[in-house]
């Protein structure tokens, strides 16, 4: 689409319809609102090709699935107890986490059937599940799923190599032009980090690896201390001190290496 074309619009505070109307459909791409700033939404293979082509992205990285609930994370995921006791109170405390998890033999199914899974899976079958990124988004992929049985796939809506510093300004011409509908809402972004500046505020979210190298499931710990593999927090981020303080009080052991990315 040309930018003449491309439809920018104020949130609207609730379901934002005109976004559910272009993801339904095959191929949607848009752009929406986060808590640490704008991502690209798609909801099939071909939405998946075009967000690569529009953000010149590898591919090697494992593909962020949005969740609309704790229920949803369980329906697609590999969790243990502890994992599902960690999403249930970062889910109450409304805080945005990522987990890389393997999905279930029986969620694969749902995926459609087109080349999708290939491109929102690493080769270690694991996909970031992420929930609580921003009523914005998660009103839009809630539906999605619980009206129309789709998934919703994002990826942060940056100019190769720059962050988009929580402005929809910022999202760069390329994915500007590229998109077919544009959610702006800088006045919501700007509220989750009041204190920050567009130099300190956190461009993304915490992501937690719970797999081994070869994508198999951490094992629960029972409390027990040195359990190996363990989770791994490999991405620093928004309310990263209160997710370290939770993951604390769940398990015995955890490592951080900022940039293990897979």
């Amino acid at each position: 689409m040309t930018e003449a074309t491309t439809t920018k619009i104020h949130w609207n505070g609730g379901v934002q319809g005109e976004a559910i109307n272009i993801l339904k459909e095959d191929g949607g791409m848009i752009v929406s609102p986060t808590k640490v700033g704008y991502i690209i939404m798609t909801s099939d293979d071909k939405g998946l090709e075009r967000k690569f082509a529009a953000k010149n992205r590898k591919r090697n990285k494992p593909g962020v699935v949005l969740c609309g609930s704790v229920e949803q994370v369980k329906e697609l995921a590999l969790m243990t107890p502890e994992i599902e006791q960690m999403y249930q109170q970062h889910w109450d405390e409304d805080i945005l986490l990522g987990c890389i998890l393997p999905w279930k033999e029986e969620a694969k199914s749902k995926i459609p059937n087109d080349g999708t899974k290939n491109l929102m899976m690493d080769k270690r079958e694991t996909s970031c599940f992420v929930i609580k990124f921003g009523t914005p988004s998660e009103n839009i992929a809630k539906e999605m799923w619980e009206k129309y049985g789709k998934f919703s796939f994002a990826s942060s809506a940056n100019p190769s190599g720059k962050g988009n510093r929580g402005l929809v300004a910022g999202i760069g011409d390329q994915i500007e032009n590229a998109a077919d509908l544009i959610i702006e809402a800088d006045d919501y972004v700007a509220s989750i980090q009041p204190d920050k500046t567009l130099d300190t505020r956190y461009e993304q979210g915490v992501m937690v690896s719970m797999v081994d190298e070869t994508g198999k499931l951490i094992p629960q710990q029972n409390g027990a201390v040195g359990i190996q593999p363990a989770p791994i927090v490999i991405r620093k981020g928004l309310d990263v001190d209160k997710i370290m303080k939770i993951m604390s009080d769940i398990f015995s052991s955890w490592d951080y290496r900022h940039g293990f990315y897979y």
